[in-house]
């Protein structure tokens, strides 16, 4: 995926545990680690917002676009 999550170095920084910030987030731990993990294929402003607001930072600090080998190739399919 071309969106890599940057949550581990932002706990890290803050000297917070993910299950702290899943508490002040009111999210669950396992879908914050579904996050973390870079496994999750969407996340909502709200919940940007409220990792954001706990953190301090900014979305821009939590998310990182680096493109795929594959990125911006148009998929064909054959019939």
């Amino acid at each position: 995926m071309a969106i890599l999550v940057k949550l581990d170095d932002l706990l890290h920084e803050r000297r917070m545990t993910l299950t702290q910030l899943a508490e002040r987030v009111d999210i669950t731990l396992a879908n914050l680690s579904i996050l973390k993990t870079g496994k999750a294929r969407a996340i909502r402003f709200s919940t940007l917002e409220a990792i954001c607001g706990v953190l301090a930072c900014q979305p821009g600090e939590l998310l990182e676009y680096r493109p795929d080998s594959d990125a911006g190739k148009a998929s064909v399919r054959v019939a």
